[in-house]
């Protein structure tokens, strides 16, 4: 079993505008696709995590607390509740206000929370972790997390992760072909382009590398537009 117990209570539990502050992620994995006609292919997967006692699927987060960043936050609750380390994009996704699936008067202010999505690409999946029993974790495409996300907030943060994936995909592209310009040299890691954050994932600074010829925005434009009426 998991040697890292799950943090409990709300002790430390930090609050803004009356809202609690919540921090999470969108985990996601590229796997190798061998069924496209064209040759082998590289699909984005994300990762959603059942919630107790409840039939939907949701992603990683929980109260963000105060002797923590927001950034360690979202890590902390990846490894909590899906038992996956990676590395975190710093920038987050955006900030969406939501009510606590616990709060039973949706008029109180008790149950508010204010969340911040992040982007943590998994190095690492964990066989054992603190909330095993009580979650199980399921790899999605993206139609899938689309068709399953409950809640409007998490579709938005699927919507946003996808734009910032795309972005990325298209600096990539452009950072590829300034290389074909230049001389040839011995292509060495940069360290400092990930920093280290704490045991559980690192943090890019810069931007993240994936396959440059997959346009995820021209996959996914149907099922966005299925879902928001667009």
């Amino acid at each position: 079993m998991s040697s890292v117990p799950a943090r409990t209570g709300r002790q430390r539990q930090r609050y803004e505008d009356n809202l609690r502050l919540v921090s999470g992620c969108i985990p996601y994995r590229w796997r190798k696709d061998n069924t496209d006609l064209m040759g082998e292919t590289e699909i984005m997967e994300v990762l959603m995590i059942s919630s107790p006692k409840r039939d939907d699927l949701v992603f990683p987060k929980g109260g963000w607390e105060d002797d923590e960043t927001v950034t360690e936050a979202a890590c902390r609750e990846a490894l909590e509740e899906a038992g996956v380390k990676g590395i975190l994009r710093e920038i987050p996704l955006g900030i969406w206000e939501f009510r606590s699936k616990s709060s039973q008067d949706l008029c109180s202010i008790e149950g508010g929370c204010r969340g911040y999505m992040f982007a943590l690409e998994v190095t690492e999946e964990l066989e054992h972790w603190p909330e095993q029993k009580n979650r199980s974790r399921q790899w999605l495409n993206i139609k899938e997390a689309f068709r399953l996300s409950r809640y409007d907030w998490m579709c938005n943060a699927l919507e946003a992760f996808l734009r910032v994936m795309e972005e990325e995909r298209k600096l990539d592209e452009k950072q590829e072909q300034n290389t074909e310009l230049e001389q040839p040299s011995i292509m060495v890691a940069d360290v400092s382009e990930c920093q280290s954050m704490s045991p559980n994932c690192y943090k890019r600074s810069s931007t993240m590398h994936m396959p440059p010829s997959v346009n995820l925005l021209s996959r996914a434009t149907q099922e966005i537009a299925i879902h928001f009426g667009y």
